[in-house]
């Protein structure tokens, strides 16, 4: 019976396979989180306003849309809630096992040197405040899975200097 599936699968090739595969398999949404530092080594965090009361602050972050790389949503949700540009970095972190959501997370810096913040605009219907804050001058009510991907970048950027 393999041999037979595994015959028939091999005829059927390109997008019938991708079809099958989309009707057999789970649907996710991606979210995406980008761990933004500034120039000066502090990083940029929003005070969220859908996100419960004791827990508002964290990184920019937001879903993928449709065929969109990670990188770009990370720069597309950073300019729609800010106004801020960022250049994307490496990856950081994906984390799966959520029943219809995968998380990624990659490192970002603000454009634009020492005037990085100066083109700061809010998207108020889901942000109440953006700052800079020193990695370990953290507010409180920072999400503890936002700490968690700060304390990894911190981590890596000891790594790589280390290398060098």
């Amino acid at each position: 019976m393999n041999a037979f599936l595994a015959r028939m699968w091999r005829k059927i090739r390109g997008s019938y396979q991708w079809r099958l595969l989309w009707f057999a398999h789970a649907k996710f949404n991606c979210g995406v989180t980008g761990v933004v530092f500034g120039p000066d080594g502090r990083v940029l965090l929003l005070r969220h306003r859908l996100w419960p009361l004791d827990r508002q602050w964290g990184f920019p972050t937001g879903y993928a849309r449709k065929g969109e790389r990670h990188e770009e949503t990370i720069a597309r949700e950073v300019r729609e809630e800010t106004g801020l540009s960022v250049e994307v970095g490496r990856l950081l972190k994906v984390t799966s096992g959520y029943r219809l959501r995968i998380e990624i997370a990659h490192e970002a810096v603000l454009t634009g040197g020492a005037d990085a913040m100066e083109g700061l605009r809010l998207e108020d219907r889901e942000v109440l405040e953006a700052r800079l804050f020193a990695p370990d001058e953290l507010p409180e009510g920072m999400l503890p899975a936002h700490r968690e991907l700060l304390s990894l970048a911190l981590e890596r950027a000891r790594d790589r200097a280390q290398r060098r």
